[in-house]
């Protein structure tokens, strides 16, 4: 689509491409070519996209790369609390101020410290499941149980 197609206003960092599963994988033969439909989901990640296969695949647990962003929430949580600890600040709404952000979003990044310690583990190596993001574990998409059996069946870690 060139400049001139393009709807008024829509700029190309603005433009999403959306995939969407459409069927079921299967294999076929075209015009003496073997043709293999795989249904999947195309997700921007950072500053680029991932693949994403439909759920209940096995594809849907291969590991990652390394998230910074969560990584550095994860350390964010756990030196906040530490200042919390210490009394360098007196709660989370102090530290909000004194860090110059939403005192939700302190909330948020504070709550991921209750994480069970193998999937701070995974995050931390690169190896948790690609749906697991900063989003979901600010838990904005589910509540995330205290339980750490339960987390670690809500975010795929264990079969349920």
């Amino acid at each position: 689509m060139n400049a001139s197609n393009r709807p008024s206003g829509d700029s190309p960092g603005k433009r999403r491409v959306v995939v969407t599963p459409s069927g079921t994988p299967r294999q076929f033969e075209s015009a003496g070519r073997s043709v293999t439909f795989v249904p999947l989901a195309i997700k921007r990640r950072q500053s680029s996209k991932v693949i994403v296969p439909p759920a209940g695949t096995t594809l849907a647990n291969a590991t990652s790369s390394f998230d910074l962003p969560l990584i550095r929430t994860l350390g964010k949580a756990f030196y906040w609390q530490r200042m919390i600890d210490t009394g360098e600040v007196a709660n989370a709404t102090e530290l909000a101020r004194h860090v110059k952000i939403g005192h939700g979003w302190v909330c948020e990044v504070l709550n991921m410290r209750r994480l069970a310690p193998d999937i701070i583990q995974a995050v931390l190596e690169g190896r948790q499941p690609r749906h697991l993001n900063l989003y979901a574990l600010r838990g904005r998409q589910v509540d995330i149980p205290l339980e750490w059996d339960a987390q670690r069946k809500l975010f795929g870690f264990i079969a349920e």
